[in-house]
């Protein structure tokens, strides 16, 4: 795997080569290939650039550093998702990962450049949506957390629209339901239920299907908010 991808995550390697909480076992340290096993060789000829599990482990260290606060809530949160994702052992070796890469700066704007290369649109919204997860996960979100969001928004080639709906699918408020959809909250009721329609199709776990199984759920989460504000527009303007 090349790149500043493969670069940071080389250099996660390395520093946890030696680390017993990678693995728990010294003599099987090799394991390190995200979703499952295999030789430190492997992992790098396996892990290719637009790999999403890398490229979350990547980005989710430059969200948990943004308000120079390293906090055990953001950690077990990746952990809990690597988990569902992946399984406890393959979890706990992601994890060995993300350690080593909180201790290197993150060449953002290099990572980013190279997820939108070889990540399809609806990844990158996958990737986004998680990682506003993170940020939310002490139930306190810092100015600095939201500012490197939208950067790396910008980076990836998520529109304002999209970053506004995924933004709101975490942080509700009066008007959240019409900026899931990507409305203002004066649009008519066919065009809430055309905006509708278009959300479902962006977000149907159908597009990420390329990931595998693991996947399914997470994507699911994000297209049932959809759902969600959909029925809720159509509850309170009365229309079916």
């Amino acid at each position: 795997m090349g790149g500043p991808i493969g670069g940071v995550i080389g250099f996660a390697l390395g520093s946890i080569a030696d680390d017993k909480t990678f693995t728990g076992q010294p003599n099987q340290r090799t394991q390190g290939q995200p979703g499952g096993g295999g030789s430190y060789e492997q992992y790098r000829h396996h892990t290719r650039s637009g790999d999403f599990a890398s490229a979350l482990l990547v980005l989710s260290a430059a969200v948990m550093k943004a308000d120079n606060k390293l906090l055990k809530v953001e950690l077990d949160y990746i952990r809990e998702f690597f988990t569902r994702q992946f399984g406890k052992d393959a979890a706990t070796q992601q994890i060995g990962i993300l350690k080593g890469l909180l201790q290197k700066d993150i060449p953002l704007r290099e990572v980013c450049e190279q997820i939108r290369h070889y990540m399809e649109h609806s990844m990158r919204l996958q990737l986004m949506y998680y990682l506003f997860g993170i940020a939310k996960a002490d139930g306190h979100v810092d100015r600095s957390e939201i500012d490197l969001l939208s950067r790396i928004a910008g980076y990836l080639g998520v529109n304002e629209k999209d970053y506004a709906s995924l933004k709101a699918m975490h942080f509700k408020d009066e008007g959240s339901m019409y900026k899931i959809l990507e409305i203002d909250k004066n649009a008519t009721d066919e065009e809430v239920k055309k905006a509708y329609r278009k959300m479902a199709m962006k977000y149907h776990p159908d597009k990420l299907r390329n990931l595998g199984p693991d996947h399914e759920k997470a994507a699911k989460e994000k297209f049932q908010q959809v759902q969600e504000a959909y029925d809720e527009i159509k509850k309170i303007r009365g229309f079916k």
